[in-house]
């Protein structure tokens, strides 16, 4: 999730000038091959564990990636069925889109406390004599957490940046003015 999902949170933020029906399916195609992506290393953690006889979601690390992968299947879902699925109202988008964005930025950063938790789990179970001892490889896990955090810290300042959020074009504008006049009797100059 940690990989795919921050470019997918970007292309809002990459692709300002292109048409937001292509960022729209560029980001939840991206947010569904991060899925997929997910989907084969939980498999690949349950079958390694079952061949070497290794007990199943008893960390926390454990907990919390299943409790990640669970909540951005949901997320996903939903978005896909507010913002993708035709006949959803105008009014209805506006109050989930909020709720969905904020969700989005908090399970990017869950997942990456999850990839921290694991990092610190493998550390305990490999070197957990030497760590103390600034062995390479406590080194190298503490740089890649490090390096985690920065990433996390770059992408969440990226996104809440006014300055680089999407402007719509204004043939969408007119589209969407006209939408809403059509779908929700409204007058695309507000109340009248």
């Amino acid at each position: 999730l940690t990989a795919l999902s921050p470019s997918a949170l970007l292309v809002y933020r990459v692709f300002r000038n292109e048409a937001r029906r292509s960022t729209k399916a560029l980001h939840a195609l991206l947010h569904g091959l991060a899925l997929l992506i997910a989907l084969v290393g939980l498999v690949a953690v349950f079958e390694s564990h079952r061949a070497k006889g290794i007990s199943n979601m008893y960390s926390l690390h454990s907990w919390c990636g299943m409790a990640a992968f669970v909540l951005y299947l949901l997320q996903w879902l939903l978005g896909c069925s507010f913002f993708l699925v035709p006949g959803v109202s105008f009014s209805l988008r506006g109050r989930y889109k909020p709720h969905h964005v904020f969700f989005g930025i908090a399970l990017f950063a869950f997942s990456i406390a999850t990839c921290l938790l694991g990092i610190t789990e493998m550390l305990l179970f490999n070197i957990r004599d030497s760590y103390s001892h600034f062995v390479p490889e406590g080194v190298l896990a503490n740089t890649l957490g490090l390096l985690l955090v920065a990433f996390g810290l770059v992408v969440g300042y990226v996104l809440t940046r006014d300055d680089w959020k999407r402007a719509p074009l204004a043939e969408e504008m007119a589209l969407s003015m006209d939408f809403k006049t059509l779908t929700e009797s409204e007058s695309p100059r507000g109340s009248q």
